[in-house]
This record gives structure tokens, C-alpha cells and sequence, in this order.
């Protein structure tokens, strides 16, 4: 299997699967002598390990990370820096039963057509657990933020589960950690929680959308026309286990807008130019613009349920699906850190570019 691999400067290459003995990610183009140790990384795979709620699969992963290269002395070395996390709970007899059928939504068929063999114990390459790896890189991609590119910030929370959205008038960012959802409404939270259950109970499964927002982003990240900021970042959310939509601001609705709608007026700040509004999200050209860098993505319903589909067998018998074993009711909430990791190593990235082509800051002075 080739492409495990993203990124231009800073590149990740993640390996493992969900019932091996351990998965991780090898991190090289890191500069060195950036503070990092098992520490740093840690507080970031916690938000998205699994079992911390009965909203989410009951696996009991301690998702601890070992750095094995790549550090010396709580500092980069500018070496590949390789990450491991051991796998400690797998359930592989759960998926026994299942080893010569195909999952109705999931990459069970597509993985056998294309490589005429596939591993069924969880799903292997095409697991959600491979975001592990993911969330491990983006912690090393955030120790360096914080060095290079302090004044940088980002943050990311469910906005939607199912049909259900949150009040914008009520969006409150403080309450994104009171909750198991991410969710900056305490009232959505409530109201989802009762949802949630009742979609559990049923052995059924729901889809959210994400939102990630970037603070402090500076100005001029991004390369036409093939490194795109915003290209870059809506392959990053895509490529996500189970996401099947990303849009960047106002996206989608963007195409019921006028010109005058949509153009994010400018004018001259005291500190350089201000914008009347963001619907560009951040970035016009592929280039940010120094404003939030907003990204969106949509995560569909869990595929493995309890509840029977229709489906067939490698010998094309016809058979009925129920998937045994421990799974998010709503991937989409263990998805909120996943995606804050692929944006982190995504600006990073051009962080970088940038400054191997046109140095630190941009180029052109405004006023």
C-alpha cells in the first residue's frame, strides 16, 4: 500500500493498523532544537482516546506515545522523528464472523477489489484508530507552532450531529470542554446527549459535522496554483477516515450569495489591513489572508451498527451484516482533535515553505 504519506516540508508518514501491535507515525522535516518529549504530545492523543464516555466505542486504549528517534535531550534533533503508540485492548474475535463479507459504508470491498486481500480485524488501514498516529504528528507539529509562530492558535468543535445544529447565538467557546462532544452550546450538548442515547440504544449511528478554526494565522501561507493553503487543507480534512465533505469558510453557501454578499470588504487598520467579514475563510488565492482560517468538515454515520444491511459475501452469496464488537455511535466526536492535528501539521507545512522562499514575514508592505 503507497501514499501513507502528506505534506511538502514537514512530512508525516503514518503505519499500523487497528488490531496490530502497535501503529504510529514517522515525523521528518521537524527543525531542530524545539523542546518535545512524550509530554507535549500526550495531552492531545487523551482528547481523542476512546472509552471516555458512553458516547463513543468502549475500546480501553491508554494511547500512550513513545518517541523513539529523533530527540536528544527534551530537544529536536532535525532528525526523523518516529512515533509509536501500542495497541492494548484489540477484540479480534469480534470481527471473526465477518472475514468473508463486506461491510455495507465501509472500505471492506473497495480494500479487497483493489488488493484482493485486506485485514477484517477492525477494519486495519481503514480503522478511525489510525488517527492515532495523526493526533501524535499534530502534537509535534504544535511544539513547533508554539516556537516559530506563537501568536498562533486554533481550535476545533462539533457544530452539527445528524439533523441537529447549534445556535450560533448561543456559541460560547468556554464550553467546548464541559461537554463530551466539543460543542460550544450547552444547550445542544444537553439536547444531543438524549439523541445520541437513542440512537445507541437502537444500534444505529449518526454523523456530525467539525469545524476547526486557526487564530493568528499570518499572512501569506500558501502557493499557487498546486500548494494552495486551502487546497492542501481541504485534502488533510478529506482524507480523514469516514469524512465525505470539507468546505472552507462559507463553502457551500457560498453559491446563494451575490458578489456584494460575499466580497469580505477591506480597509486600512492601525496595524495593517482590517476585513468587514470572513466568508473567504481566511484564505483568497490559496494565500491566508491573516484572518481565521476556517475549515469545515462533514463525518458520515459510524458504518459497522448492530443494526442487520444487506450485503454479500467475497463469493458474491447474498448475506445480512450485523457488526459485533465496540463502535462510535457518532465517529465525529473523537474526529474534533483528529481534525485540529491535520490542521496544525497543514499550517506548519506552509509555515515552512514560506519561510524557505521568502524568508520570515511577508513580503509586500501595506500603508
Amino acid at each position: 500500500m503507497s501514499f501513507n504519506t502528506f505534506g511538502h516540508v514537514f512530512r508525516v508518514t503514518t503505519w499500523g493498523e487497528s488490531h496490530g501491535q502497535a501503529l504510529g507515525a514517522t515525523v521528518d522535516g521537524c527543525p531542530p532544537g524545539v523542546a518535545l518529549d512524550e509530554g507535549a504530545i500526550q495531552p492531545w492523543l487523551d482528547r481523542r482516546k476512546p472509552g471516555q464516555s458512553r458516547h463513543t466505542t468502549q475500546r480501553r486504549e491508554a494511547d500512550a506515545v513513545e518517541i523513539l528517534s529523533g530527540v536528544y535531550e527534551g530537544r529536536t534533533t532535525g532528525t526523523p522523528i518516529q512515533l509509536m503508540i501500542r495497541n492494548t485492548d484489540q477484540r479480534s474475535r469480534d470481527y471473526s464472523e465477518i472475514e468473508a463479507t463486506f461491510r455495507p459504508g465501509h472500505a471492506d470491498i473497495t480494500y479487497f477489489q483493489k488488493y484482493g486481500h485486506r485485514d477484517p480485524r477492525g477494519g486495519g488501514r481503514s480503522s478511525a484508530r489510525e488517527t492515532a498516529a495523526r493526533v501524535a504528528a499534530g502534537g509535534v507539529a504544535r511544539a513547533v507552532l508554539a516556537d516559530l509562530a506563537p501568536g498562533l492558535a486554533l481550535r476545533g468543535y462539533m457544530v452539527q450531529m445528524g439533523s441537529h445544529a447549534i445556535d450560533r447565538a448561543r456559541m460560547d467557546l468556554s464550553q467546548i470542554d464541559r461537554n463530551p462532544f466539543w460543542v460550544p452550546d450547552a444547550q445542544a450538548a444537553e439536547d444531543w446527549a438524549t439523541y445520541l442515547d437513542t440512537i445507541r440504544k437502537a444500534g444505529n449511528s449518526v454523523g456530525a459535522v467539525i469545524e476547526v478554526a486557526a487564530t493568528g494565522v499570518p499572512p501569506g501561507l500558501g502557493a499557487p496554483i498546486y500548494a494552495k493553503l486551502d487546497s492542501d487543507l481541504a485534502a488533510a480534512m478529506m482524507s480523514i477516515n469516514a469524512v465525505k465533505g470539507v468546505e472552507i469558510g462559507d463553502g457551500m453557501a457560498a453559491a446563494a450569495l451575490t458578489g456584494v454578499e460575499n466580497a469580505d470588504e477591506i480597509s486600512m487598520g492601525p496595524d495593517g489591513p482590517v476585513y468587514g467579514s470572513n466568508r473567504a475563510g481566511g484564505v483568497l488565492g490559496g494565500i491566508s489572508t491573516g484572518q481565521d482560517v476556517v475549515v469545515r468538515f462533514a463525518v458520515k454515520p459510524t458504518s459497522s451498527i448492530l443494526t442487520p444491511r444487506e450485503s454479500i459475501t467475497r463469493d458474491g452469496a447474498p448475506t445480512e451484516v450485523v457488526t459485533k464488537g465496540r463502535h462510535d455511535p457518532c465517529v465525529g466526536i473523537r474526529a474534533v482533535p483528529v481534525g485540529e492535528a491535520m490542521m496544525a501539521c497543514v499550517l506548519l507545512d506552509h509555515l515552512l515553505l514560506h519561510r524557505a522562499q521568502c524568508g520570515q514575514g511577508p513580503r509586500g508592505r501595506i500603508g
